[in-house]
């Protein structure tokens, strides 16, 4: 992979911002940038659907009827595209969240913002979706 890339921290419960940090880790893929999904509080409820308890998650039917891709075919695109999935151990301790209620079918690795910090390589943008 060329150097760049992003790695995206998200946070957010909300559809709109999950639904962008996704679309935004598919294109970079795309183009042949590595791309990180660190999820965190709030945003872990994005890997617990589908579908997932998103607030506003009516605009994913309005996505699909205006030909805008829809979470699952952006979240399918970024597992088939080779998106890096870390889910933060820390959220999942202060939400609750047992790991086993997470997708099986998302890559993911429990880890810590060590971890994110590891796998931000020297050239990446370090966003944050929130």
């Amino acid at each position: 992979m060329n150097e760049g890339g992003l790695s995206i921290v998200v946070r957010s419960g909300k559809y709109e911002d999950v639904h962008y940090a996704l679309a935004m880790a598919a294109a970079a893929v795309a183009v042949n940038k590595p791309a990180v999904l660190f999820f965190t509080m709030a945003g872990i409820r994005a890997l617990t659907g589908p579908p997932p308890p998103l607030e506003d998650w009516t605009r994913d039917a309005t996505n699909r009827q205006r030909g805008v891709g829809d979470f699952e075919t952006l979240l399918q695109a970024c597992v088939e595209l080779g998106v890096r999935f870390i889910v933060c151990e820390m959220g999942l301790r202060s939400l609750s969240i047992d790991r086993t209620s997470l997708r099986a079918d998302v890559p993911f690795t429990v880890a810590g913002i060590v971890t994110l910090l590891e796998e931000t390589k020297p050239g990446m943008h370090l966003l944050e979706i929130s």
